[in-house]
């Protein structure tokens, strides 16, 4: 069971509410899961869904990427919830279930192409190791681009912050327990 709920509107501050109401209206439609710990702070709240937004919609990455990476990042930190999420949107986007069970089992997928496999090898990389050593650095700068490049690790910082804040509170759980995770955690 969840730590946290999202408190009721009638307990909201003035600026909860607003920023529980920024982020339905925005592209999501909803309160994201991390919102519920960072409506707390309700300026983390808003600049963390903001945020959120930017690098999930509005990136130069196409969406199987930006979902490739955020499912690497979700195995990383076996963050049941937001692979839950993030597999269901992979596979929205076009990525194929033998690479989402591949991430799900730590084995490297086999990736369709250059630009793909430049995301999978950077945030496997660079969430092992906190680097991104200069060979990988060029490879990857060749195909995505000095933006796209950017972008990933954008994408990964913040997918961090929500697996940690996910993980820590508990949250999505036990609906969106991911037993593929277990199997080889």
């Amino acid at each position: 069971m969840p730590r946290l709920e999202l408190p009721p509107e009638e307990a909201m501050s003035p600026e909860q509410r607003e920023a529980c109401a920024e982020a339905v209206a925005g592209v999501r439609g909803r309160v994201p899961a991390p919102m519920i710990a960072w409506i707390r702070n309700a300026e983390l709240a808003r600049r963390g869904q903001k945020l959120g937004e930017l690098l999930r919609y509005q990136t130069t990455l196409e969406p199987s990427l930006s979902e490739l990476a955020i499912l690497v990042c979700a195995r990383h930190w076996t963050s049941h919830h937001e692979w839950t999420a993030h597999k269901r949107e992979g596979l929205k986007a076009g990525i194929a279930p033998e690479v989402v069970a591949a991430i799900a089992a730590r084995r490297e997928p086999m990736l369709p192409d250059d630009r793909a496999r430049a995301v999978y090898e950077v945030s496997r990389t660079l969430l092992a190791t906190g680097r991104v050593p200069p060979a990988l650095y060029a490879s990857s700068l060749a195909v995505l681009g000095e933006r796209g490049l950017v972008e990933l690790v954008g994408i990964l910082g913040y997918y961090c912050l929500v697996a940690l804040t996910l993980n820590t509170f508990e949250l999505g759980l036990p609906g969106s327990f991911a037993p593929e995770l277990e199997e080889t955690a």
